[in-house]
């Protein structure tokens, strides 16, 4: 089987398991209905719908380079709608499937998009699509809500495949992926087919996989994290990509997929714990793997009840983690690797190696990764999946890079002695206290999430004696199946008490607030990537802090 090493872009890549590999199996896509309902692609004919589709797009005689959009979950019709793009010689905008009307509109606006592909939604796509203009031609992929636009399969069925592709140059522009960001419009990152083909070389290398190996695809495409180590890592390889069909169907949908490399977010990571701890108590797994003749079988039943009993690779990303929760993964023999990066660099940066792994640190750079830290403590990269640049916002990518061409990441970090990243928090989120203390909330948070009735949390205090820390409960714990609220209060304090004998005297928190509400992208509190909006947490509960503050309690409720 000829590998990819020779190609110079991702539409190459796969032109080639085109010639080489046409018969074997690439997507399987649930249709709805669990395995009794799944339709397959094989590289032959996902290669001949993208043909097909790119002579549809050819058609419409767009100027060249134009910009056209994806709004839909993670689908095979996803993927092979972003190669057509490629072979009609135009760019791809990916649009998180959660974002705002008002957020949908600025970025089609924004890119000059001539062409939308509308697929796989939530209800929320009501709300979405009244941001959507009025003069743009929008094209169905099978499985989107119901609606009067041009279908795929008529698309299809209509147009011949594109017989002479010709593959772009890779100094040029290949997709816009719009940051998330906390605040503000999401700006387009704009990233080169050589950035994209180079990170997918360099991942498959590092992870040594080929065409045997198979993912799970489901955090967000439309992110640069899912984007380089999903799509672009397994066109370069040509490994086999599963799609998951509803959160309901989560863990039917891994076991089906057997991934040999699973990637997660730390949420995810936690809830799959917490899930595991619904079944069996820690105190009795924990007792249980000590067994030497025990150890063996129970691992195995229980990262088989997740699906995982075949990943070679595991990868955490998108926010830290805490160290805890993958010493305890790695008691199951999984070998959970931190990693790092953002969508300015495609996601390529930092991670964890299997044998040279330590808990709390995002790795070492990766190869043709560059790292330093600058006199402020802030982390510069180098990578070769950098940015070309913000479109239209000149200004902007000044900003982000140092004269001498060093990525700035806005993240504060040091590195030890065989060169493995800790990243201590954001250069913009310290806030200093009246004492004119400054405190870094992330890794305070991480200590709190380290907690089965804690799944997310928030430190703040800005001009307070002390900080203190806003907690989201666990949904066992909110639903109140984790006992009564005086033995959660009484836990919660514990827990306090056990991180604040680990903290420096002006970082110890004051309280825990539990709040009301339940932080969801779709209320505004969680970026599409997981992370809390910490300006839209502050400002939700900043008014109630001078009562808690008079409260003199260890954990406040909010009223």
């Amino acid at each position: 089987m000829s590998t990819n090493k020779d190609t110079k872009t991702l539409l190459e890549c796969m032109l080639n398991w085109e010639k080489q590999g046409k018969d074997r199996r690439v997507f399987t896509q649930p249709m709805g209905g669990g395995d009794e309902n799944l339709k397959y692609y094989t590289y032959g004919e996902a290669m001949e719908e993208a043909r097909r589709l790119a002579s549809y797009i050819k058609s419409l005689e767009l100027p060249p380079k134009s910009c056209i959009t994806l709004l839909s979950k993670n689908t095979a019709w996803w993927m092979i709608t972003d190669i057509a793009i490629w072979m009609a010689g135009h760019v791809s905008v990916p649009i998180f499937p959660t974002f705002t009307a008002d957020t949908v509109e600025h970025i089609i606006k924004h890119s000059e998009s001539k062409l939308l592909f509308v697929g796989k939604l939530d209800p929320v796509w009501e709300q979405m699509k009244e941001g959507i203009p009025s003069d743009i031609t929008i094209v169905a992929t099978p499985l989107a809500p119901e609606n009067d636009y041009l279908q795929w399969d008529d698309i299809i069925s209509k147009h011949e495949p594109l017989q002479e592709v010709d593959s772009p140059d890779p100094a040029t522009l290949a997709t816009l992926i719009y940051t998330s960001g906390s605040t503000g419009q999401p700006k387009g990152v704009m990233i080169s087919h050589k950035a994209m083909r180079q990170s997918a070389q360099y991942i498959s290398e590092y992870l040594d996989t080929g065409i045997t190996d198979r993912a799970l695809s489901y955090l967000p495409l439309a992110h640069s994290f899912e984007r380089a180590f999903i799509e672009a890592h397994l066109f370069y390889c040509g490994g086999q990509v599963f799609f998951a069909e509803a959160l309901e169907t989560f863990v039917k949908d891994l076991q089906r997929a057997a991934p040999t490399m699973f990637l997660s977010v730390p949420r995810l990571w936690l809830k799959f714990q917490l899930g595991v701890f619904q079944k069996m108590p820690p105190e009795k797994l924990a007792r249980l793997l000590k067994i030497p003749i025990l150890k063996g079988i129970v691992k195995k039943k229980v990262l088989t009840g997740l699906g995982l009993q075949h990943v070679r690779f595991a990868g955490s990303g998108s926010a830290p983690i805490p160290k805890e929760v993958i010493e305890w993964y790695r008691s199951l023999g999984l070998d959970l690797l931190e990693g790092y990066g953002m969508s300015e660099n495609f996601a390529y940066s930092h991670s964890n190696r299997p044998g040279q792994a330590k808990a709390g640190t995002v790795g070492v750079p990766q190869t043709g990764v560059e790292c330093k830290i600058s006199e402020e403590g802030e982390i510069l990269v180098k990578s070769p999946g950098d940015m070309m640049g913000y479109y239209k916002n000149e200004e902007a990518t000044k900003e982000m890079f140092t004269e001498d061409g060093w990525l700035k990441t806005g993240d504060r970090g040091s590195v030890d002695e065989m060169g493995r990243l800790t990243i201590t928090g954001r250069v913009k989120e310290l806030f200093k206290t009246s004492k004119g203390k400054y405190i870094a909330p992330a890794p305070i948070e991480n200590m709190i999430n380290n907690h089965p009735q804690v799944e997310l949390s928030c430190v703040c205090g800005s001009g307070q004696p002390q900080p203190h820390a806003l907690v989201m409960l666990s949904e066992d714990a909110r639903a109140g199946k984790n006992g009564d609220k005086a033995a959660l209060e009484a836990a919660l304090k514990a827990h306090l008490d056990e991180i604040n004998s680990e903290l420096a005297g002006y970082e110890k928190l004051e309280f825990l607030a539990v709040v009301k509400d339940e932080w969801l992208t779709e209320n505004g509190f969680l970026t599409p990537t997981l992370k809390v909006k910490r300006g839209v947490i502050e400002d939700t509960y900043t008014p109630m802090a001078p009562a808690w503050y008079e409260a003199k309690k260890p954990v406040i409720w909010q009223e």
